[in-house]
């Protein structure tokens, strides 16, 4: 009965006319026409803090350092991890660098913040640097920052005092016999 119904609504709808469409026109209406806004100008407090007293400075002129230039520059960076860089000027100031990535023992963290004492990578950099002062005094300054920290040499670093004097050792009072006591 069921596929009768369906067969029978197939037939009716088949039957309709293709020439059948519907005569409907949608309305139109006119855009809507607003004024423009008319917003005040807006007018800003002067500010809180007085202007600088200083003048603006003027590189052109002044510049006593104009005259240096880059002499040589060198930059190499490596698969490995290890790099070196350097460069040297017109006032014979130079500046070098390397660096190298190695295994060290430290501490480390894993993402929940437990700690943990192992095999770590860290870098060692050695460099040295030279420059004369506007005195004309030379220095040298050479460096070594690996596992043991950063161990910096040059003639101008002050050196700590050599302590060379024995200290005066205190009376210690120690059993003697279980009988009183033996001062030393």
């Amino acid at each position: 009965m069921k596929l009768f119904v369906v067969a029978a609504f197939l037939a009716v709808v088949a039957a309709v006319p293709s020439s059948y469409k519907p005569e409907y026109k949608a309305p139109s209406y006119p855009a809507p026409s607003y004024p423009a806004p008319k917003y005040p100008t807006p007018a800003y407090p002067a500010p809180a803090y007085p202007a600088p007293a200083y003048p603006t400075p003027s590189y052109n002129k002044d510049n006593k350092y104009a005259d240096i230039t880059v002499t040589s520059q060198s930059d190499e960076r490596n698969l490995d991890g290890s790099s070196q860089w350097s460069y040297a000027q017109s006032d014979y100031t130079t500046r070098e660098e390397s660096q190298v990535q190695k295994k060290m023992q430290g501490v480390t963290y894993d993402s929940y913040g437990k700690e943990s004492y192992g095999e770590v990578l860290g870098n060692t950099n050695k460099g040295s640097s030279y420059w004369i002062s506007p005195e004309g005094q030379k220095f040298t300054l050479t460096w070594v920052a690996d596992e043991a920290g950063f161990q910096p040499k040059g003639d101008h670093l002050p050196v700590a005092p050599v302590h060379e004097y024995e200290l005066p050792v205190a009376a210690v009072h120690i059993p003697f016999n279980g009988k009183g006591y033996k001062i030393y």
